[in-house]
């Protein structure tokens, strides 16, 4: 990569993860403002699509997590796939120890949550919730810190980040499925074919992709299973490299010019229509019931010591190699900035408790591990960068 373009995807994504903050707390103020019942209504208003008899009529709030949040998970297909064939996640020795980071960033804090909520059979369908890490948030904050922090450490973050959220994926179509329409999966299935056909064939045009890509959303979404997984499915069929020797597939440039959108446009619409939390009536009980607390330990205490436990495991092993330039607290820092869930924690919390009153409880839950990682991530890795620089000075 080119340092004119590295410092460019650096200023984009310290800039994107502004915008998603920026867009959480714009939803926090008009949650708790006179407009806050216009916001709840035209969340709640109901918006049709389509042309009889094929019409499909959702609430606004839905449309955004069933048909934004599909474009957002296309995009995090194509980087699965990208980083799978030819990135971070390519060589298996430098995958080993991102993949086995991920599965214990996803583990414990899915421990902890139940450990938490035992006694609630209601509570524990959210076990999954601080199991996610928001690579936007995440991968943000690391970027803030520029030349501080190892560079190896920002490709650690961001493959374990995709890791985890292929791990979310997983989890979202095994344990947060409504009553499945056997009808609806098999023409899904039979649109998943045509895409694998396509991908066979090498297809380099994108269109017949995206035209088999919407059927198959609407067959997931009238399935039962969550029709975010359509876009999942549909990138992964776009081809990376075509039939030719050193001939390029459309998937990275796709990728490159669906990033901004996903960013700017979708994120913080999404972080609009699901992080206005009401503050008004909420009392120290709430606070401290068992929902948001469990959020809230697994996400700044499972988070980080799951990850880290796995990683030290892994190196000792010899399984895996320590990111180079980078120190034990370094890894720790970073291992930390993995408890900021907040899209993924809050889509998963949307899923499993679709209440007014449980969903108000899970952005609190995940407002709060998110925030108390992203603080405490970052002055670990500030102070860090900083105890290494004065070593080397004293070394030289």
């Amino acid at each position: 990569m080119e340092p004119e373009s590295s410092a460019q995807g650096v200023k984009m994504e310290v800039t994107a993860g502004l915008v998603l903050l920026l867009a959480a707390v714009a939803a926090l103020v008009v949650a708790n403002s006179p407009l806050q019942d216009l916001y709840a209504r035209t969340l709640a208003t109901h918006v049709q699509l389509g042309i009889k008899p094929f019409v499909l009529s959702k609430e606004v709030v839905h449309w955004v997590n069933d048909g934004l949040m599909a474009v957002f998970f296309f995009l995090v297909g194509l980087e699965i796939k990208r980083e799978a064939l030819r990135g971070a996640l390519s060589n298996p020795k430098a995958a080993m120890l991102p993949i086995v980071g991920a599965l214990g960033g996803m583990v414990l804090p899915a421990v902890i949550y139940s450990a938490v909520n035992w006694d609630n059979s209601v509570a524990l369908r959210g076990w999954a919730i601080p199991a996610a890490t928001d690579i936007a948030f995440a991968v943000g904050v690391m970027a803030m810190l520029g030349k501080r922090v190892p560079p190896t450490l920002k490709v650690f973050l961001l493959a374990l980040a995709i890791i985890d959220d292929l791990g979310a994926i997983i989890i979202i179509a095994f344990f947060y499925t409504a009553d499945l329409s056997l009808s609806a999966l098999s023409l899904a299935a039979a649109g998943v074919a045509i895409l694998a056909l396509l991908n066979h064939l090498s297809v380099m045009r994108v269109l017949p992709y995206l035209v088999v890509g919407v059927f198959v959303w609407v067959c997931v979404l009238e399935s039962g299973v969550h029709a975010t997984l359509a876009g999942v499915a549909t990138a992964l069929a776009i081809p990376l490299t075509g039939k030719k020797k050193g001939e390029e597939g459309p998937l990275h440039a796709l990728e490159h010019s669906l990033n901004p959108w996903v960013s700017f446009v979708i994120l913080p619409i999404f972080a609009f229509a699901n992080a206005g939390l009401s503050l008004s009536g909420l009392s120290t009980d709430d606070m401290l019931s068992q929902i948001p607390v469990g959020i809230a330990l697994g996400l700044f205490l499972g988070k980080p010591l799951g990850i880290y436990t796995a990683v030290r495991l892994t190196l000792a092993s010899g399984l895996g190699a320590m990111p180079h330039g980078a120190s034990q607290i370094q890894l720790f820092g970073t291992a930390i900035l993995g408890g900021i869930g907040f899209t993924m924690s809050l889509f998963i919390g949307m899923l499993a408790f679709p209440s007014v009153e449980a969903s108000a409880e899970v952005r609190l839950g995940v407002l709060a591990g998110s925030i108390f990682s992203a603080l405490v991530g970052y002055i670990v890795l500030v102070t860090s960068s900083a105890d290494q620089s004065s070593r080397r000075q004293k070394k030289q």
